[in-house]
């Protein structure tokens, strides 16, 4: 898969969107393969980690959210489904699976329900470990501000609007990604 090729067919301008697109979707491409790079005992999958971190938002052109230059019809908590449509069309239903399930920390079919968010009553919850991986990095980046990492207390209170559920399947997410990484790494020097 050529994921720059994909970016270039739905984002063919050098416009504020595509620049924040990139820039966002490469700042979650990098955490997520150091994150890669320092748990090879989680036999993730480093090629498609890096695609669908990079495609993971694709949909937001079709979203109407001016403050990140997104000028589309849909309702900007539909992104995902926006590029998971794209992606199944494309051929990618794995990377569909990431495109619909990253928002928030994923949501349920109860948390669609109690927000009387537009989406299909159903779960969105990432489930492999590389849905899981490339949802947690991207709690880390803002697409309104590009040249801040969050603090993991501020990624979790980000994500309190999305509910405790949500809270806590990130902090789940800390133990088995972050955890592992200091558990890796002792006993060296």
């Amino acid at each position: 898969m050529d994921y720059q090729k994909i970016i270039d067919q739905y984002y063919p301008e050098d416009n504020a969107l595509k620049h924040i697109l990139l820039v966002h979707s490469q700042s979650v491409a990098q955490r997520a393969l150091q994150i890669v790079s320092h748990h090879p005992e989680l036999h993730l999958d480093r090629q498609f980690v890096e695609e669908a971190a990079m495609l993971h938002d694709i949909g937001i052109c079709r979203c109407h959210a001016p403050s990140i230059e997104c000028f589309g019809t849909a309702d900007y908590i539909l992104h995902g489904r926006m590029g998971a449509e794209i992606l199944r069309k494309e051929g990618y239903p794995r990377h569909a699976r990431v495109c619909e399930r990253h928002t928030g920390a994923g949501l349920t079919r109860e948390d669609i329900e109690r927000q009387q968010l537009p989406l299909p009553a159903q779960d969105f919850l990432p489930e492999t470990l590389e849905e899981k991986l490339i949802c947690y990095a991207d709690k880390f980046y803002s697409k309104t501000h590009l040249d801040k990492e969050k603090t993991i207390e501020e990624a979790a209170r980000s994500l309190a609007k999305f509910g405790e559920d949500g809270v806590k399947r990130f902090r789940e997410w800390i133990a088995l990604f972050e955890g592992a990484r200091e558990q890796g790494s002792e006993g060296t020097t």
